[in-house]
């Protein structure tokens, strides 16, 4: 369990260090095409991951961590061509911290923030959960979500990201596999620029498992939004 933790907390550590020192100031190099490409990296990178099982945290539960998540780009040398003071080696890597607080009607409503080291890029994420059948030791939990992400600090780029989607999950010791399907609606904009706003619609499907540790909570998750692969992995404390 140790060498798991002291794993975890290395990813968390590098994955600062590599996304750090960019930023995305050169959109006047990519044709409109290559915008529509870079708008279909972003929403999928940016777009807010679930990190947790459907079922609700209960009245003043709360659910603390920290993450770093790697999208596996698929238009690597379009998204290169609009920062710079960086290289993106094919995964953009995006670290943030993130907090859940369980309400009453088996609400749950959450918040992240991430920020690259050395820039000024930042991105705010925000979502709220109903167990709409919060499960028990025979039942499943079912949940829907909604969340929406936007990023700032960019001079020259507008972005923001609506989801909704539903989940299941169903705890089995102390483990807590959970799935669910949803939708990621994106804007990307280009401010002062010729290219057109690139408005989306991707699918998302997602798949992760928590692990309750005794002394902490790690969950990781993989999800498709689009044709756009990327993983997660959360190390926190859930109460």
């Amino acid at each position: 369990m140790n060498r798991v933790l002291a794993a975890l907390c290395m990813v968390f550590a590098s994955s600062a260090a590599m996304a750090g020192g960019f930023d995305i100031n050169s959109l006047q190099n990519l044709s409109q095409p290559q915008f529509e490409n870079l708008a279909q990296d972003l929403g999928a990178a940016l777009s807010y991951k679930p990190l947790e099982p459907a079922d609700t945290l209960g009245i003043g539960g709360f659910d603390i961590g920290a993450v770093v998540s790697g999208t596996k780009l698929a238009n690597t040398a379009d998204v290169q061509r609009a920062i710079s003071g960086g290289t993106v080696d094919g995964t953009l890597l995006v670290p943030s911290v993130r907090a859940t607080l369980g309400l009453p009607y088996h609400l749950d409503v959450g918040a992240m923030y991430s920020r690259v080291p050395g820039s000024p890029i930042n991105l705010w994420g925000a979502d709220l959960k109903w167990a709409v059948l919060p499960g028990d030791i025979a039942l499943p939990a079912i949940a829907l979500r909604g969340s929406v992400t936007r990023l700032d600090g960019v001079n020259q780029l507008g972005f923001e990201t609506i989801g909704a989607d539903v989940s299941v999950s169903k705890g089995i010791l102390n483990f807590t596999p959970y799935a669910g399907v949803g939708e990621v609606w994106s804007r990307t904009a280009a401010d002062g620029l010729a290219l057109q706003q690139v408005n989306l619609a991707q699918t998302k499907v997602f798949v992760g498992c928590g692990v309750n540790l005794g002394i902490a909570d790690v969950t990781v998750e993989a999800d498709t939004t689009g044709a756009i692969h990327s993983f997660s992995a959360k190390l926190g404390f859930r109460f």
